[in-house]
């Protein structure tokens, strides 16, 4: 029993969830939830901050998309409020999300992520395969993240893709606008995943590669270009526009979508909040897709 148990459901205190996000968590047909941690940024940390911020900044915008022709309303998504992730661990962290995306996707649900780190997607996707043995990833980034580890940590933000690519096995990772990276990361990508480096235009070759297998759909936000999307830890000049990651977003529809994430936005990093309005916007359509 809570203090505010004698009120009708409509007059009580509300927690603050995602736009749209109404759905009970029995009822929902998708859970988001948000996964605050940033222990592992190699260069500006923030991303912590993502999940509440773009919580906030949601209601700002329509649960109604005018491209898509969908309501999140309509949409069955029950929000699970953030996950505790303990600051300093990375394989704790790691256990908890995992432990969270099983429990959502064994209970007939479609787990979103908003991190938080990109390290976290290495979960996701465990958890996922678990249940999808043919599991495929479709991989947005400014970077290869396929690092053999990052000054001797293996799970590392840097290093996220080559611990995925250990999950799943030649191209069965599909990555695009890749822009940044070592050289022998990108003869790794080129040689072990379907690759599609610095712009989106081969995503329609991609979505033709996955096929009816269940896709997991990682999306770093710093595939877009700083001009776009400033508030990110490891801003990479060269990306994409808004529009046209919105473009290759709507190409997905066909695809059997189990899972997904955002990451990596740094809201403080842009006090304009341009960014986060961005990214809010990026995570309705997506979710919309499902």
């Amino acid at each position: 029993m809570t203090l505010f148990d004698h009120l009708p459901p409509q007059e009580r205190p509300a927690l603050l969830s995602f736009c749209g996000c109404t759905a009970t968590e029995e009822e929902a047909n998708i859970v988001v939830f948000g996964a605050p941690y940033d222990s592992s940024s190699s260069f500006r940390p923030g991303s912590r901050f993502a999940p509440a911020e773009m919580r906030r900044d949601s209601w700002g915008l329509e649960s109604w998309s005018p491209q898509l022709k969908r309501d999140l309303e309509e949409q069955k998504v029950h929000d699970a409020g953030d996950l505790e992730l303990p600051f300093g661990s990375t394989e704790e962290a790691l256990r908890l999300v995992r432990q969270s995306c099983t429990a959502i996707s064994q209970a007939g649900k479609i787990p979103v992520m908003i991190g938080g780190e990109h390290t976290l997607s290495l979960a996701a996707v465990a958890a996922l395969l678990a249940s999808y043995p043919d599991l495929h990833l479709l991989h947005f980034d400014a970077h290869t993240d396929l690092r053999e580890d990052y000054l001797g940590v293996r799970n590392s933000h840097a290093s996220v893709i080559r611990r995925i690519y250990e999950l799943l096995g030649d191209k069965r990772i599909h990555s695009l606008g890749i822009r940044s990276g070592l050289a022998e990361e990108f003869a790794f990508a080129e040689e072990k995943l379907d690759f599609h480096p610095f712009d989106l235009s081969g995503i329609g070759e991609a979505v033709k590669n996955i096929g009816r297998a269940p896709v997991y759909i990682s999306l770093d936000l710093d595939v877009l270009d700083p001009s776009v999307l400033p508030g990110t830890g490891t801003a990479e000049p060269g990306g994409v526009s808004c529009q046209e990651l919105l473009a290759a977003v709507y190409q997905l529809e066909d695809l059997d979508i189990v899972g997904c994430d955002i990451m990596e936005l740094a809201p403080l990093l842009d006090p304009a909040g341009a960014s986060t309005a961005v990214a809010v916007k990026l995570l309705r359509e997506l979710m919309l897709l499902l």
